[in-house]
């Protein structure tokens, strides 16, 4: 967050502007409102994250953000500019990551570039140094001249984040930067999005639905129906959740449930075929719990508080189950079904 720096001379601190700054922001289409009230500062050269399942309300948000959909109320900054009446000044101090590729398949990686220099006024004089700076980052130099439609997917997203790194922007906002590529690729992409972070200075905004990319982020904002849910850094909110998660696995899952409220006075639910309860130094009370528990168990396993924990803390459900439930709304909706058609 934005912090006081030192006093003035007047006596008022000096304080340093927030890179993104948003309140009460809305967007509605029709009836459903998808963004509904949200409020939240991103501070110069901080990455900040938004959590939660598709359907959430993210990649609206960061839309607003980036001055390609209008709210339909609240205010937002970007850079210390208006994203309705500032558009333009916004446009040219963001970078911006689609969840789907957007490059040329038929050009090369270089002409790619070179065409974004041209979009975006960048000096002649400084095009040729700034696109090595880039290339070379995502290490993707020595494949400059080759046609992208020869890249893997995530060569492709490497170069989608050079190409939005091209201009210098002061903000780049990267859409579930990771959808869809394999694990090895996307902890890759996390190590050059690090570098450049490292490097350009830049403040990072992402979405995702990726627990482990949450943890590269300072902050994270837990979004979920439109709403911010929580909001800390990855390590204060499994703070709050405080307690460990124990998962047991059985045959018979009723009588286990039945068995804990019993004997334990425990409220267990059930999650992904496991029975799951929360309790305090969970090493220390499983001995227990196999002493006294009195049916057969197939499986136990204990873990401290994840993200995931949060997620479920503040929503009642997994962020797996939340997708799953999206997905069965929006397809009964029509204007869904239509957006899907085209």
């Amino acid at each position: 967050m934005p912090r006081a720096v030192a006093d003035g001379p007047d006596g008022i601190s000096d304080r340093v502007p927030p890179s993104i700054e948003v309140r009460d922001l809305r967007k509605s289409y029709g009836d459903i409102e998808a963004v509904r009230g949200v409020s939240f500062e991103v501070a110069v050269g901080e990455t900040f994250g938004f959590l939660g399942p598709n359907g959430a309300g993210k990649s609206t948000t960061i839309s607003m953000l980036c001055t390609l959909t209008e709210p339909s109320s609240g205010v937002a900054r970007v850079s210390g500019h208006d994203v309705v009446r500032e558009r333009l000044e916004v446009r040219r101090r963001i970078g911006l990551v689609f969840q789907d590729v957007t490059l040329d398949e038929y050009l090369t990686a270089e002409e790619n570039l070179r065409f974004h220099a041209d979009l975006y006024g960048v000096p002649k004089d400084i095009v040729a140094v700034r696109l090595h700076q880039v290339l070379e980052m995502v290490g993707l130099w020595d494949r400059r001249s080759g046609l992208v439609r020869t890249f893997s997917g995530g060569m492709k997203r490497r170069l989608e984040i050079a190409r939005g790194l091209l201009h210098s922007p002061r903000v780049l906002f990267l859409d579930e930067p990771t959808v869809g590529l394999d694990p090895q690729t996307r902890a890759h992409i996390w190590e050059y999005i690090e570098q450049l972070r490292r490097r350009e200075a830049v403040t990072i905004f992402l979405t995702t639905h990726y627990m482990d990319e949450a943890e590269h982020c300072d902050r994270i904002g837990i979004i979920d129906g439109g709403e911010i849910v929580a909001m800390g850094t990855p390590e204060a909110l499994k703070a709050e959740v405080g307690l460990d998660r124990i998962e047991l696995r059985a045959q018979d899952q009723d009588q286990v449930v039945g068995a804990l409220r019993a004997r334990f006075g425990l409220e267990p639910t059930v999650i992904e075929g496991a029975v799951t309860i929360r309790v305090a130094n969970g090493a220390e009370f499983v001995p227990r719990l196999f002493g006294e528990l009195g049916v057969p168990v197939l499986s136990v396993s204990v873990s401290r508080p994840t993200l995931d924990d949060v997620f479920m803390t503040f929503t009642g459900r997994t962020i797996r189950d939340a997708e799953a439930s999206t997905s069965e709304v929006n397809a009964t909706r029509p204007w869904m079904r239509a957006m899907r058609s085209r």
